[in-house]
């Protein structure tokens, strides 16, 4: 059984390879935003474009070289949170922040990247299944499945957290989960 800050060490070298093949984007003390592959100034539309694509690329501080992907990242959250009809609610935002310093940060992280997952996978299946329907019959159908899809995240994402619970447990006792 893997520690977790082996885990955690895994993890951010595998994020540092997928790094070195990803586009460089470098920021600038005047925030102007410098592709490297296209040799050209960008704007956070345009970064926020490259992640609708799933291009990998990292933000790096052009003195430093400091990552600075997830402030970007972050950036482009705030001006469409900001810009339209929002996805996090304030009762959201807040249990978020009480979750900053507090011992389950780490695993509540986990849990939110794996019901995020889940959703984007069972997503995938239904455009997947759905690609010959008009988006009239597709709208007519979501109205029906909601629930049931509901149900089933809800269920999916019960089985994460219960998962999580065991490696937590695992953790703390020294025992393997079962």
């Amino acid at each position: 059984m893997q520690s977790s800050n082996a885990k955690a060490n895994e993890a951010d070298a595998a994020s540092r390879q997928a790094q070195t093949a990803a586009r460089v984007i470098k920021k600038y003390p005047n925030r102007r935003l410098y592709d490297t592959d296209s040799s050209s100034y960008i704007t956070l539309g345009d970064v926020k474009a490259l992640v609708m694509r799933g291009e990998p690329f990292v933000v790096r501080d052009a003195r430093t070289g400091e990552d600075l992907t997830r402030s970007i990242l972050l950036q482009i959250i705030l001006e469409e949170e900001t810009a339209g009809v929002p996805l996090f609610s304030e009762k959201m935002l807040a249990n978020i922040i009480r979750f900053y310093g507090h011992a389950m940060q780490g695993f509540m992280g986990s849990y939110l990247e794996r019901n995020l997952q889940l959703f984007l996978e069972l997503q995938q299946k239904m455009a997947e299944q759905a690609k010959e329907v008009t988006p009239e019959l597709w709208q007519q159908f979501l109205a029906a499945q909601s629930p049931l899809m509901m149900g089933n995240l809800f269920a999916q994402s019960q089985k994460a957290f219960l998962q999580m619970q065991e490696q937590m447990l695992a953790a703390l006792t020294g025992k393997p989960p079962h």
